[in-house]
């Protein structure tokens, strides 16, 4: 089944979207999209039924949907273009296939993935081989790396290497593809990743870009969302609802997945503005020619 579906628009994003439709089409005006990865980090729910997802609360500083929940994640940066990144799993080539990219595109895209998962909340997606992921991250020498990948003093690959660590590239699953719509002033082009939480580590809440972080189950985060209580921008909700239906981590994340572009557009009835977005069954957009 695949329909167009509309989102209530944050009051937040009311002024930019207004100011977009009253503008004549022909004068409007578009950013460009920033390349950015989110990470969805997994686990099996405590009451041994569905999952839970680590998510924060964006900070109310944030210039980009403050006061939101959001996965970890962000925008690629020039770090992310290294070619010398020590790499285990699917191939930049591979992943280029699955993100619909050039070959560059695709290792930028990944890089940061597991770069702002490890900056955001200290989890490392890495190993000392191809079959193993780094276990204790509690020394206090990895909060030193992760301040030197903030302040820009070392990249990511620059950090594997001198700890002779190699990127798990099969540890991430691509999910889903949105795009901010045109009307907003900031816009981004994500990709959203999944990953099961590894075994050992520990998501924490240092993040300077987070009020409050929490591993929560998908209904718990709907409820909230429905009763006002958090605010979820519609790619982030689809993508809660979808973790709802998870019921075995494993098979979700080794399901392979066609994932196709959605990008919202604003639109006005029943006395108030909302996000309309084609989606279809599994929270991707509709296919070519798709119109329902």
């Amino acid at each position: 089944m695949s329909s167009w579906r509309d989102f209530p628009m944050p009051e937040l994003l009311v002024s930019s979207a207004r100011g977009w439709l009253g503008t004549p089409e022909a004068e409007r005006t578009a950013a460009a999209p920033k390349p950015s990865s989110t990470v969805m980090l997994l686990r099996e729910a405590s009451s041994g039924e569905g999952v839970e997802v680590f998510v924060l609360r964006r900070a109310s500083s944030m210039p980009f949907a403050p006061g939101m929940i959001a996965f970890p994640g962000g925008g690629v940066d020039a770090r992310d273009a290294d070619p010398d990144v020590p790499w285990a799993g699917p191939s930049p080539q591979e992943w280029a296939g699955r993100l619909g990219t050039e070959e560059a595109v695709a290792r930028e895209l990944v890089i940061a993935a597991a770069r702002e998962v490890f900056e955001e909340c200290g989890v490392l997606l890495a190993g000392p081989d191809a079959g193993s992921v780094a276990a204790d991250l509690t020394d206090l020498s990895w909060g030193r790396e992760r301040a030197a990948l903030l302040d820009r003093r070392q990249s990511f690959g620059e950090m594997l290497t001198r700890l002779d660590l190699v990127l798990r590239t099969d540890l991430l699953a691509l999910r889903a593809h949105w795009t901010t719509p045109l009307c907003e002033p900031r816009r981004y082009d994500t990709r959203f990743f999944a990953a099961r939480m590894p075994q050992g580590q520990v998501a924490d809440d240092l993040s300077s870009e987070a009020e409050r972080v929490e591993w929560a189950t998908p209904q718990a985060l709907l409820r909230a969302d429905e009763e006002g209580r958090e605010i979820l921008l519609p790619p982030t909700r689809v993508m809660v609802e979808q973790l709802a239906l998870v019921g075995d981590l494993d098979a979700w994340l080794d399901r392979a997945s066609e994932v196709r572009r959605v990008m919202p557009w604003p639109v006005e009835h029943s006395d108030r503005l909302w996000m309309r977005a084609p989606l279809d069954a599994d929270g991707n957009g509709l296919r070519a020619g798709v119109t329902t």
